[in-house]
């Protein structure tokens, strides 16, 4: 058997940063840290805020783009690298004195804002050359000259937004913009330091060797918020807690520093050896619909041949599921007050522009914090939700012996007339974090992550490939709903999102052949094919016989089948339970532990909120390597 080829797999951990030591070794606060920092950041920034304003103009910006220099040389893939071959240079601030690795920072942001504004007017161009004659629709054949000017890689999304740009810029100046430059103003650069772009002689990173979870970064910083010569600047050691999820034998890596609420934030890039997954080569895989509600709903699908010797797509139809629905309501009560309280700062914004007050500043003030603490709840239990709907769904694909994970490509998906509040809930949804978190494990476990178009795969039967109806429940077939799917071709009745993601599965089996690799670095099928789904009996997920014997209910039987208290009452006796007393401070000892209405114990907290799919068993061993 052949070797699998090894690739490395970097992630980013962000870590706070408190305080430091001198190379005298005296201490130095977290506050003088946090100054210094801010002070190097205002500088870079300055300096890369003035080199994108000079070169924000058509003829830069084609310059760049053409990716050689004067002489013909192909330009290096170094942000500050490839501005120093043409001759662009950051400038500093007169009677401040930093090292040619400062600039060096200044350039390479800079770097990155004109080469992403080159990619964004790449697209203008093919746009505005190609416009159509009705912009509010294209027909086939500017569709086609219009693909055909665009690179490979750009997405609808991007067209989209673009095309609405242009027409916002038409409507205002009653022509067409000719770049980018002309259509936006300058980007703002955010006060971020990439330590990347420097060498040993501004920044290093070591192992602790006491502490193996800890590593030490060494980065010279400025003493004062002026410099004006190299006695200004200082070397501070600065000892970074790694998370626990970060392998004790994967390497680190310069981060960026970012000033975060007047804490140091340090964005640690770690690398790891992983088998390589490819997008290619896949004969069973896991297909994912995205619901509101049941946010994951899974099918585990494999290819077969026929008699005739065609391929087909073969599922056990064994439903898996992730449903979060008290989770998203927590989020969305959340929002809903943040949004009162977001009002009401307002409202005392407006008073206090017309009457300033003191005692009206103090309540402000304190409401101003109760809304970071609301977006501070609403960022953690979001972020808690990614990463288990991501660890679930890599662990039913392991447990499958799946090799790959097929998803729908909702890049393009926007609300139209569904009001604001269906917008916000679209908008502040948790797919983007799924999405991330489930592309970073599966590189971990060598599964291969693959979207597949979503046009039409809750609107087709899985079974006969014909339009699906859409009703309320089961037995109401005739009632118009969302949740349920029935087909009056085949009689197919299911989950709709059960049906979507067997399409799903089947569109990305089938179309491995059409996978491109996009310019954000991930897999994406070109083509929708779409076959019947045939639902077999997997001998590996066996159904069990049904008993002989009726099912025993587990609801609580009526109040006249249990008996009465023993007790004597006055009046007629009553007939139901034992009446409960009420509460009174004390805990009972005997009281026993309450139960989910599933079975599972409840809990406080997030996973209270979580209902899932459990693992079943595993069917291979997950392929892993020497941590040597």
């Amino acid at each position: 058997m052949a070797e699998p080829v090894v690739a490395a797999v970097t992630a980013t951990a962000t870590c706070s940063v408190f305080a430091g030591t001198d190379p005298d070794g005296v201490p130095v606060a977290a506050v003088e840290v946090a100054r210094r920092v801010g002070w190097l950041s205002a500088l870079v920034a300055q300096m890369s805020t003035r080199l994108v304003a000079e070169r924000w103009n058509r003829v830069s910006l084609a310059e760049l783009a053409t990716g050689v220099d004067a002489t013909g040389r192909r330009l290096p893939s170094n942000g500050w690298m490839a501005l120093r071959r043409l001759g662009w240079t950051a400038t500093v601030p007169d009677g401040v004195r930093v090292s040619d690795r400062v600039k060096r920072i200044a350039e390479e942001h800079a770097a990155r804002l004109l080469r992403l504004a080159v990619h964004r007017d790449t697209i203008l161009r093919a746009i505005v050359d190609t416009w159509p004659a009705d912009p509010r629709r294209r027909t086939d054949t500017e569709w086609t000259a219009l693909w055909a000017a665009l690179p490979a890689t750009v997405t609808r999304v991007e067209v989209r937004n673009r095309s609405r740009h242009i027409t916002a810029y038409r409507a205002e100046h009653g022509r067409l913009p000719a770049s980018v430059s002309e259509a936006e103003q300058p980007p703002r650069v955010s006060g971020q330091i990439l330590l990347a772009a420097a060498d040993r002689q501004q920044v290093t990173i070591d192992r602790d060797p006491h502490q193996p979870n800890t590593v030490l970064l060494r980065v010279l910083l400025p003493a004062v918020e002026q410099p004006v010569s190299y006695r200004d600047w200082q070397w501070l050691t600065l000892p970074i807690r790694l998370p626990g999820h970060v392998p004790a034998h994967a390497s680190v890596h310069v981060p960026t520093l970012r000033l975060v609420d007047g804490r140091v934030r340090a964005d640690l890039p770690w690398r790891i050896p992983v088998p390589v997954a490819l997008p290619v080569g896949h004969r069973r895989a896991l297909g994912v619909d995205w619901g509101y509600n049941t946010l994951l709903t899974a099918v585990v699908a494999r290819t077969g041949t026929d008699r005739s010797g065609r391929v087909r797509v073969l599922t056990d139809n064994r439903p898996i599921a992730f449903d979060a629905t008290g989770a998203c309501a927590k989020i969305q009560r959340l929002r809903t007050v943040r949004e009162q309280i977001h009002k009401r700062l307002d409202h005392y914004r407006r008073l206090l522009d017309d009457h300033p007050d003191p005692h009206l500043q103090t309540k402000r003030d304190t409401l101003a914090a109760e809304h970071a603490h609301i977006c501070a709840r609403i960022r953690r239990l979001g972020q808690a939700l990614a990463w288990a709907a991501a660890r679930w769904a890599i662990d039913q694909a392991l447990a499958a012996g799946c090799t790959a994970i097929y998803l729908e490509d909702l890049t393009s998906m926007e609300a139209r007339g569904l009001g604001r509040t269906w917008n916000g809930r679209l908008s502040g949804h948790v797919r983007g974090q799924i999405i991330d978190s489930l592309r970073h494990l599966a590189a971990k476990y060598s599964l291969a992550v693959v979207d597949v178009p979503a046009r039409g795969t809750s609107s087709g039967c899985p079974r006969c490939n014909r339009s699906l109806r859409h009703v309320a429940a089961p037995d109401r077939l005739t009632t118009r709903g969302h949740k349920w799917a029935y087909c009056p071709a085949c009689q197919l009745s299911c989950d709709r999102d059960h049906a979507a993601a067997q399409r799903i599965a089947a569109r990305g089996l089938l179309g491995q052949e059409h996978v491109a690799r996009t310019r954000a670095g991930t897999n994406r099928t070109t083509r929708a094919i779409d076959t019947p789904v045939r639902a077999v009996r997997d001998k590996h997920h066996a159904t069990p016989r049904r008993r002989s014997h009726p099912k025993t209910s587990r609801l609580t039987p009526s109040r006249r089948q249990v008996p009465a208290p023993a007790t004597p009452v006055t009046g007629q006796r009553p007939a139901g339970r034992t009446p409960q007393t009420r509460y009174t401070g004390q805990v009972p000892t005997t009281k026993s532990t309450p139960r989910h209405p599933l079975g599972r114990p409840t809990s406080r907290g997030f996973h209270r909120h979580v209902t899932a799919t459990p693992v079943t068993h595993t069917r291979r061993p997950v392929p892993r390597l020497n941590k040597s």
